[in-house]
């Protein structure tokens, strides 16, 4: 067995939540340290994990049995927390968007090259192991180039409970950096060839959360192929449907009884006070461990319908497996249940930080998408394509 990984968490929010249940079950990780600025939440975790918690983000930076820290602090903050990480010589794993601009993310970039750290960006879906095969079997040419690539993702997304911020695009908020994000590592995950140029539209379609709630964007690649991704958080239509109702995180999901959930749970918020408290509830602090376990059969994560068109398939990435529907016949690669959820997060960054392994999602990798997700709302506010200079 190797040694684990001593994680440090920056940020014990929402994020954090949804990679508990990894960190919780992986043997290469091990969370010995974490800071919030809630009181509830570094006492539960210190008592629950037996682990050094801080007010102050830099103090845990400071803290010698910390290798790596999990930056899961708000978009706007993750700049100054990645320095202050790489001040301190702690590798860093930075949640998507891991910056609001490009001369961030370059600084970050920067500091992390000159500290001899790793920098990897993520989690978004594009570690997930259908994407990741989906992948494989494309660079193999066995079905020709690709030539298209389509996806389609529509969720409750800007009917959960947020802080104010969330709601406003110059700090970061919408759907745009937090769930374009994921899309773009899809697409850009699928295509052999480096993204090109972006013609987008918005849609910012409700006064109450002011704010992009819908996108559609076409990227062109330089070797002539294209794809198309559209997201709408509209609450409405749920793209799980087209996923035999299994669930973004891998679980059964139940669509009679949560349909219209979201929007029924804002009706209780009139104030945006009551809506952060709200928002608190879904987090680690007033909830424990128990209550983000992974108990039902999983399936591996997605993020909505994908289908990659090459010039002798269809590829369709699924919760189980791959679709392949060839020229004369269909038939699906199956993939085993995986036994962690998410477990491709921590593979990658241990590989990076333990092995020296160069990262997929390595800081160029997450300024390459962020150059996208900028692009959208450009060309949606101009009207005209954007010509990308940062791709990898």
């Amino acid at each position: 067995m190797s040694e684990p990984l001593k994680l440090g968490i920056i940020g014990l929010g929402r994020a954090f939540t949804l990679m508990l249940p990894t960190f919780t079950s992986h043997p290469l990780i091990e969370m010995v340290a974490a800071s919030d600025p809630r009181a509830e939440a570094r006492e539960r975790f210190a008592k629950e994990f037996g682990a050094k918690v801080f007010e102050d983000v830099e103090a845990l930076c400071a803290e010698g049995e910390v290798q790596a820290v999990y930056v899961a602090s708000p978009h706007q903050f993750h700049v100054d927390h990645v320095k202050l990480a790489a001040a301190h010589g702690k590798h860093v794993l930075v949640e998507k968007p891991m910056a609001l601009s490009l001369p961030e993310s370059k600084e970050m970039i920067e500091v992390a090259a000159k500290a001899n750290i790793k920098l990897i960006v993520g989690h978004s879906h594009s570690y997930d192991l259908p994407y990741l095969r989906t992948r494989e079997m494309i660079r193999t040419r066995a079905y020709g180039r690709v030539r298209m690539i389509n996806a389609l993702n529509f969720t409750d997304f800007l009917y959960r409970p947020r802080r104010p911020e969330e709601l406003d695009t110059r700090a970061g908020g919408g759907v745009v950096f937090s769930q374009a994000a994921h899309q773009v590592d899809i697409v850009r995950l699928l295509s052999p060839s480096m993204a090109k140029s972006v013609r987008a539209f918005t849609g910012n379609w409700d006064a109450s959360r002011p704010t992009e709630g819908a996108y559609t964007a076409q990227i062109g690649f330089e070797d002539g192929s294209f794809a198309s991704l559209t997201y709408s958080g509209y609450a409405h239509f749920d793209t799980d449907e087209f996923m035999g109702w299994w669930g973004e995180l891998g679980q059964m999901g139940e669509p009679e009884i949560s349909y219209g959930r979201a929007r029924r749970g804002l009706r209780n918020a009139r104030t945006a006070a009551e809506e952060i408290e709200l928002k608190s509830r879904r987090a680690y602090g007033p909830a424990g461990r128990d209550d983000f376990r992974v108990e039902s059969a999983l399936a591996h994560n997605h993020f909505g319908f994908v289908i990659v068109s090459c010039e002798r398939a269809d590829l369709r990435p699924l919760p189980q497996g791959i679709a392949v529907y060839g020229d004369d016949k269909r038939h699906v690669e199956e993939l085993k249940s995986p036994k962690i959820p998410r477990a491709e997060v921590v593979d990658e960054l241990y590989d990076a930080v333990v092995r020296d392994r160069p990262p997929l999602h390595s800081g160029e990798w997450g300024l390459a998408t962020l150059e996208i997700c900028l692009a959208i709302l450009e060309s949606a506010k101009s009207g005209r394509e954007v010509e990308l200079l940062h791709q990898i």
